[in-house]
């Protein structure tokens, strides 16, 4: 069954969900590029400022979709391995910390399309929320969390609109709260429950920042 229309509505549900909570100075942190139309969504109705944690799925190099690993750029890049799936394939340290620098550069390589000379957008004292348009197995946000809660927030959310029970159970502790509208009982993939689930792209979220960006404008 599908649960959201596509991410608009989703972001605007999600949204719904963060307006009761109140939370005082918030800053909304999307993961590209599927985050970022559900946190210019929430960034909407929070009158928040958007930006954007820029963090890599390190795949198993036979099978890129299963998640090996996460790594999020910054001051001090913050490295996150799925242990269990290491093992299970025999992925090394070394093999892993090459697969982290490729995706490293990858980042980068975003970075200065999505957000150009951009200065990052302060969650010191503030109420950091984390967004993105679902979890599966949570390793990439995972080491978001991780490297957000390094900037210092007073506190720190996690929003989505979907994900697996198993996902958010392992991330529970890393937040200071948790928001996620559905949590179905058989989760197979994030696009399964969404009746569109179209990729986003590098020029889509461009275009999203620049509307945040315009939301936060002073009037003149």
């Amino acid at each position: 069954m599908k649960s959201f229309r596509d991410r608009i509505e989703a972001g605007r549900l999600l949204a719904d969900e963060l307006a009761k909570k109140e939370y005082p100075d918030p800053v909304v942190l999307a993961l590209p590029r599927g985050g970022v139309p559900i946190g210019l969504e929430v960034a909407r109705r929070l009158k928040a400022p958007l930006d954007l944690v820029m963090v890599r799925k390190i795949g198993v190099p036979y099978q890129p979709e299963l998640a090996a690993a996460a790594v999020v750029n910054g001051d001090h890049p913050e490295l996150v391995i799925n242990e269990a799936i290491v093992a299970r394939v025999g992925l090394d340290k070394s093999e892993i910390n090459h697969l982290a620098d490729v995706q490293l550069a990858e980042i980068k390589r975003r970075r200065g399309i999505y957000l150009k000379d951009r200065a990052p957008v302060s969650v010191e004292g503030r109420t950091a929320i984390v967004v993105d348009d679902g979890i599966a197995t949570g390793a990439t946000v995972r080491a978001s969390l991780k490297a957000v809660r390094r900037r210092n927030p007073e506190k720190l959310v996690l929003a989505v609109p979907v994900a697996s029970a198993d996902a958010l159970e392992l991330l529970r502790a890393q937040v200071d709260d948790l928001i996620c509208i559905e949590t179905p009982e058989l989760f197979y993939a994030i696009g399964a429950h969404y009746i569109d689930f179209s990729q986003v792209s590098d020029e889509e979220v461009v275009l999203l920042l620049n509307e945040a960006d315009q939301l936060c404008a002073p009037s003149k």
